[in-house]
């Protein structure tokens, strides 16, 4: 194994980490002082983000076709320069217009910088034994919340929004952009990947719009939850700095979560998984409202427990069912009306929030109650 085989997952990690904090996760501790600051009701930087949403969501496939033709490291390059664009428009932003369509930006970044791209990558260079690279690499990359909200507000009370977003600039720009292209490893065809013709189309099957809708339904409240848990918590009793805090927890649930999967769930079938991660929600949210505020923090965590094996999820369990040929394309599809769903997820759930916290809890657990539905009918096959 070459010295830069053993850089491969951290350097995924990191950026990983660095694009969640600052895309996903951004808003649920900037999204209201942007507003303020331009004397705009949250509701529009919301709206903002889930145009980013949609835009990540329409770009998607020609983003899994990308990664097919010419590798992950070049996709991950051009998604941390694009996230660096439309931060520094952020933090630079003359007037609400700008701002708004800084956010709306992150959209381009979001569509080739995120999960997908790092489990394609490792497909490419592992094939069907990816499993635990998958892991390892979500596992690092699950301090994108953990880490992210914290940074944020510490930069908040520090400075200001601006100087947050061009902190995440800086680290896209500086740190993972330079460590991408020096340490990750170029595309190379494997062997299966030359039986298929990239150009053939992959068909629909009731197998792939099962997934489809097991993640459409947990991105969507993982979304809602990136975007709106600070502000959630605070309406449950916490004040701003506990809520976020708090809110931190769900990284570390995650991450707990990955490691469960590593060491115990590593050889059963990821369905396993989804079920699992479908009921965490669920629970957090039911003792959070029994418990107010003295168990509010139980809802991060519950939060982070399902997060943390969904996102698991998400790259193994395509791998499992239909093997590595072609992967990045078939993720992608499967993945996109996850993406589309979450277009909507920060505004719809905004609105929720407004009429109640009960409200917005009882939404998205019976959301995750679906999921696990959906799971039901999916019959588990023999891992490769």
């Amino acid at each position: 194994m070459s010295l830069r085989a053993y850089f491969v997952v951290p350097v995924l990690g990191l950026g990983q980490m660095v694009a969640f904090a600052s895309s996903y996760y951004l808003l649920g501790v900037l999204g209201e002082p942007m507003a303020r600051s331009f004397d705009l009701p949250p509701a529009a930087v919301f709206t903002a983000l889930s145009v980013a949403f949609l835009i990540s969501a329409v770009l998607t496939p020609f983003g899994g076709r990308w990664i097919e033709r010419r590798g992950g490291r070049r996709v991950l390059g051009a998604a941390h320069v694009a996230f660096t664009g439309a931060l520094l428009l952020m933090g630079l932003a003359p007037s609400a217009l700008v701002l708004l369509i800084g956010v709306a930006l992150l959209g381009l970044g979001m569509s080739i910088g995120m999960y997908g791209t790092a489990f394609a990558l490792l497909v490419q260079i592992h094939g069907a034994a990816a499993r635990r690279s998958i892991t390892a690499v979500s596992l690092l990359g699950a301090l994108g919340g953990g880490l992210g909200w914290p940074i944020s507000r510490s930069v908040i009370e520090a400075a200001d929004w601006r100087a947050a977003c061009l902190v995440w600039a800086a680290a896209h720009l500086l740190v993972c952009l330079p460590l991408t292209a020096l340490l990750l490893p170029g595309y190379r065809a494997s062997p299966s990947s030359s039986k298929a013709a990239p150009s053939q189309p992959i068909l629909w099957d009731r197998r792939m719009v099962q997934i489809a809708g097991v993640f459409a339904g947990g991105w969507m409240v993982s979304t809602a939850m990136g975007a709106h848990l600070p502000r959630l918590l605070g309406d449950l009793g916490l004040s701003p700095v506990h809520a976020a805090w708090a809110a931190g927890l769900t990284a570390a649930s995650a991450v707990a979560a990955r490691l469960f999967d590593l060491l115990v769930l590593h050889r059963s079938h990821p369905v396993l998984t989804v079920r699992v991660a479908a009921l965490f929600h669920p629970m957090g949210a039911a003792l959070a409202v029994l418990g107010g505020a003295r168990l509010a923090p139980l809802l991060a965590v519950g939060q982070g427990l399902g997060n943390g094996l969904l996102s698991v999820a998400s790259g193994v369990l395509p791998l499992h069912v239909f093997g590595p040929e072609r992967y990045a394309v078939r993720q992608a599809l499967v993945l996109t009306p996850a993406r589309y769903l979450q277009a909507v997820a920060p505004a719809a759930y905004a609105l929720a929030i407004g009429v109640s916290p009960l409200v917005a809890l009882a939404l998205s657990s019976l959301i995750c109650l679906g999921v696990f539905a959906l799971t039901l009918g999916l019959r588990p096959v023999s891992a490769p």
